[in-house]
């Protein structure tokens, strides 16, 4: 009598390579997006002294005005991650498109090119100055329209380099040959199998976006007194980083940290996104 066969059994390897380098920033988020719920004491008063160390009313001390850091801590995440995310999704959205159809059409693959020469000569910093002070009220909108305008041409280069070899391949010559139109060939063909690149090129605007929007609050370009921002929080108590260190090192390592984490999340959910687009040419 034969032995019955063995069942083999899926490794949970995979799924933890994954979810382990995920679950920091998914923490981050999630505790950015309810720390308000979490908040102590509110954020425009002050608890303490001016640049108290951290002590029973103030865990992690006091700012420039007595107010109570991680307070403003749990407040300042959302809105840069929120906004993080949208400029990250606009550009990683709109070089998807324009790239796809820039390996297909000549002239707007020329158009691109000099556009990413040209955000290539531009400082990135002057660049984001110009932009932002020409934007009607300036503010958080402003900052999230520059580092969009910003991205684009180096996020279009990336997806028209990884599109090229595809646009030259056989199942796209032979959907051209059957009469397929041109946003046919970009969104149906091509860009389905740049998933991979996509999600890569994602998770590294996501992170160009937190730097920029946190080099504009450094600059005053960005969310005003005495809104919470972590970016903003760096720069007003830099005066007082002897006397409470925290008020600087907090904000500074969630930003650090989140920036991360994104790198991480990206790097390990691009191999599977390979794979399924493999699987689907």
């Amino acid at each position: 009598m034969s032995a019955p066969a063995s069942v083999p059994i899926r490794s949970r390897r995979p799924f933890a390579r994954v979810l382990l380098p995920v679950a920091p920033g998914l923490l981050l988020t999630l505790l950015a997006l309810a720390g308000p719920l979490f908040a102590p004491h509110p954020i425009g008063t002050p608890v303490t002294a001016p640049y108290s160390p951290p002590g029973k009313d103030a865990l992690l001390g006091g700012d420039q005005l007595g107010r109570d850091v991680l307070s403003r801590m749990l407040h300042g995440g959302s809105a840069l991650i929120g906004s993080a995310l949208v400029v990250a999704v606009l550009v990683t959205a709109l070089a998807a498109v324009l790239g796809c159809f820039a390996v297909l059409t000549p002239t707007l693959g020329r158009l691109v090119e000099r556009s990413a020469d040209v955000a290539i000569l531009l400082p990135p910093v002057l660049g984001m100055m110009l932009i932002a002070l020409a934007w009607p009220g300036g503010g958080r909108l402003a900052v999230m329209a520059a580092a969009t305008v910003l991205g684009v041409p180096y996020a279009v280069r990336v997806i028209a380099g990884a599109a090229a070899p595809l646009a030259a391949s056989g199942f796209v010559e032979a959907a051209t040959a059957s009469g397929e139109r041109l946003w046919h060939l970009a969104l149906r063909e091509i860009l389905p199998n740049l998933r991979a690149t996509v999600l890569a090129l994602f998770g590294l605007r996501f992170v160009a976006a937190v730097y920029v929007i946190s080099m504009a609050g450094f600059l005053q370009l960005g969310p005003q007194p005495p809104a919470a921002d972590w970016a903003l929080m760096i720069r007003e108590n830099a005066p007082g980083a002897l006397l409470n260190p925290w008020a600087v090192v907090a904000p500074s390592l969630a930003i650090g940290l989140l920036a991360v984490s994104v790198n991480l999340a990206a790097d390990a959910l691009v191999p599977s996104a390979r794979r399924t687009s493999a699987v689907g040419r």
